[in-house]
């Protein structure tokens, strides 16, 4: 069996606003990354006790540079650092059984703990014109590769989200959502628990758990948040930008070209001022 771990941050066990993802000013960083090498290790330790061969972590958040690799267990390799051609996706391919998101949260716009979707300048992102967050993307991109998603952690939130698309996949809630920024968290102790019985269920049920597919080819569609954005991602050759929406449309050739041509709209927009 052979794991990919995609691990981000906001919907790690105990962790509630900015104060704990924020590298450069947050106060409850380095408790954040220690909460996020936890909850990795939890999955990691319940996976190898159901006979998991391979574990690959992809630290998914910010500048991808949190997961504290002198902790993280040792039979798992860590991926860290950015830029990467794919993201939170980086290094999965056809090879692997199974998919996990751990640390997720629910897409912009949409109540959950620290929600949003890739970056501040999107509004709204669509596949196929299905409204989809980082979860659903993410998904979607496995799904290219015959991969199944069979686990979500993060707050109740996100675990109803994962499960519009994705009916079958387990999820190990750790928090309830009370505001965007704050939440009932279980104890250190019970989200590590409920974790590694999230993650048993989930490595029990696999063949169970059909990889994401959408109808080809597919059709990328970004709404960001004013049209200067919009007009700046539209520069990517072969967009189509809709002024009057402000979304700009592409359709990609494969997954590679997907995750990428996100990637470079997302960047081109974030540099448009909003004055």
């Amino acid at each position: 069996m052979k794991l990919f771990l995609s691990v981000d941050m906001e919907g790690i066990s105990g962790i509630v606003d900015t104060s704990y993802i924020n590298p450069d000013s947050g106060m409850n960083y380095a408790r954040g990354r220690q909460f996020m090498t936890e909850d990795a290790n939890a999955v990691i330790e319940a996976a190898l006790e159901w006979g998991a061969t391979e574990i690959v972590v992809a630290d998914s958040h910010n500048t991808m540079n949190n997961i504290l690799w002198e902790s993280l267990h040792p039979e798992a390799k860590l991926l860290a650092g950015s830029p990467r051609d794919y993201s939170m996706m980086q290094g999965l391919d056809q090879s692997f059984d199974a998919a996990f998101f751990i640390g997720y949260h629910t897409r912009q716009g949409v109540p959950g703990v620290l929600s949003h979707t890739m970056s501040g300048v999107v509004r709204n992102m669509y596949i196929n014109g299905q409204v989809v967050g980082e979860f659903g993307f993410n998904a979607v991109y496995a799904g290219m590769y015959g991969v199944p998603v069979c686990l979500v952690s993060g707050d109740d939130l996100i675990a109803k989200e994962a499960k519009q698309l994705i009916p079958e996949i387990s999820t190990a809630i750790v928090k309830t959502a009370v505001s965007r920024t704050s939440a009932l968290c279980l104890s250190r102790d019970e989200a590590t628990a409920e974790l590694k019985r999230q993650t048993k269920r989930a490595l029990s049920r696999v063949a169970q758990v059909k990889p994401v597919e959408f109808a080809q080819p597919l059709e990328l569609s970004i709404e960001f948040s004013h049209t200067g954005q919009a007009e700046m991602a539209g520069i990517v050759p072969g967009a189509r930008y809709d002024a009057e929406k402000g979304i700009v449309s592409y359709t990609p050739q494969d997954q590679h070209d997907l995750y990428k041509t996100m990637r470079a709209m997302i960047n081109l927009a974030s540099g448009a001022e909003f004055f």
